[in-house]
Parts: C-alpha cells; structure tokens; sequence
C-alpha cells in the first residue's frame, strides 16, 4: 500500500511538471528578417586620370546587406549626362552597384553632333588615354564599399559601347561587356586577352553599323571561342534604348529614334547576361 501511495504521488508530480513545461514553452520566433524596400542613393564623385578631372556619379540600394557587383557604364557620345545616371539607377534597382562613368573630363557634354564627334575621336583615337580613364573609374568601382572587387563588368551605349568593348578586347579583367546601338568595327577587335562573356544589341536598321563591320567582329569573336550573343532588331535604329533620340533625330537631321520594344528586349538580355556572368 504504502509502494503503490508513492507511485501515484510520483506520477502526479510528473503530470505537473509536464504540464508546466508545456503552458512555459514559448512559441517559435520567425528570425527571417523582412527585406527592406529598394532605396537608391546616388553619389556625385570625382576621380583623377593624367591630371584630368572626372566626374561620375555611383548608384546603389543603400539597403541591401553586403557586397555586391559592380557595374560600369560608358556614355554615348553626348558625354557624361542623365541618361547614362539613369540606367545606373536601373542597375541599382535589380541590386547591382553601378558607377556612370566620364570618358571626356569634367562631365563635359557634347550639345552638337559636331563636338558629339570631336570628343569622341579624340578619346578612341587616343587608346593609352583612354585606358588610363575607364580604368581609374574601374578602380574607384572596387573600393566602393558595397563592392565585391571580384566580380566587375561594362556596358555602354553609342560610343560607350565601342568603349566598353575595345576595353574588354585591351584585357580589362571583366566578367561581362555589353554594348548597345554601338559601332563594332574597334581599335582592339577581339582577341585572346579577351576574359569577358559578350553581349551586343544592335539595331538591324542602324546605318551606322555595316554589315561588314558585324561579319568582322563575329568572326573575331569566332576565332577565339569567345562565348557571346549579337541580337540585331528588326526596325530598330541609331540610339533605340533612348527616348531622346527622336528628338535628337528631328534637330540634327539624324537617323536616330527609340524602339520600346528593342530597349526592353535588349534590357532583358543583360539581365540574363549578368545573372549568368556574376554566378
């Protein structure tokens, strides 16, 4: 009797403390964090290449946790101007860090075709120059405290993608270049200190670009084993990405104009070609 008074005694302070365990256990605390919204922030900088002054302008979602990689973006030939700020936004919104770079000195800007040209001849006709300044923009890139170093690429537009892609055929350690509506026949065609993954958007009714030059440039691509994409659209001419071109176009007697359709087209294929680059 008195074995079986201590059984239920001890039984019953087991159902108490089970009990107690269960009304104490505390509920599961969700520890993912809620993403933050996108938050832009865009930076004026100035930066130096042979004792000339470059101003650029770095964009970046200054909410995202971490390192990121960084992408640089040659102007057209007007120079340094919102449009190319614009797309570095676009490249910060989808969480890449993006610098729109200054390929003429001091953000100089081109009002006329004439100087559009002018600047332009004197950089590409000028390679040490010109490497000396897409790098020191390259440069300022990396030390950028929201970039992974280890993952960089280029892209421009007019001039800034014959730009982008003369660089990336000169050697620059880039794991993607992509140029839009831009002239392919280089001062550096590609070659084997070529490293980077190549993307062109061109328009097919761009008088600019001959058919010669772009059999050239394939070719050369071709001959390395160069892994790349060459879209052409059908319709699409000089300066598609553009919304100003048609205004342009109209003033300067231009075959300029935008192409919705190719601008999303070819926006959707580098997205693709940095998601698969930046891996």
């Amino acid at each position: 009797m008195k074995l079986l008074n201590t059984f239920i005694v001890c039984a019953a302070l087991a159902l108490v403390v089970s009990c107690k365990e269960k009304t104490e256990t505390k509920p599961k605390v969700d520890k993912v964090a809620k993403e933050l919204p996108i938050k832009v922030k865009g930076e004026e900088v100035t930066y130096v290449s042979d004792s000339t002054n470059l101003k650029g302008y770095i964009a970046f979602d200054k909410n995202k946790k971490g390192k990121r990689p960084g992408v640089l973006i040659v102007h057209e030939w007007w120079g340094h101007n919102d449009y190319v700020r614009e797309r570095a936004d676009m490249l910060a919104k989808l969480g890449y860090t993006a610098i729109a770079v200054d390929m003429y000195g001091d953000g100089k800007q081109a009002n006329h075709p004439d100087d559009a040209g002018k600047f332009a001849g004197s950089v590409m006709k000028n390679l040490p120059v010109a490497k000396n300044r897409f790098n020191a923009a390259v440069e300022l890139l990396k030390k950028h405290e929201s970039v992974d170093g280890e993952k960089i690429a280029a892209i421009g537009y007019c001039f800034g993608g014959s730009v982008a892609l003369t660089m990336a055929n000169s050697g620059f350690d880039l794991d993607a270049v992509a140029a839009f509506h831009s002239g392919v026949a280089l001062p550096v065609m590609p070659n084997k200190d070529l490293k980077a993954q190549v993307l062109v958007c061109n328009g097919a009714d761009d008088p600019f670009v001959s058919p010669e030059s772009v059999t050239a440039f394939k070719s050369a691509l071709d001959s390395i084993g160069a892994k790349y994409q060459y879209f052409s659209y059908p319709g699409a001419k000089h300066s598609f990405t553009s919304k100003t071109a048609d205004a342009n176009g109209e003033k300067f007697n231009l075959p300029l104009a935008y192409n919705a359709e190719a601008d999303q087209k070819s926006w959707n294929s580098l997205q693709e070609l940095l998601k698969e680059a930046f891996k």
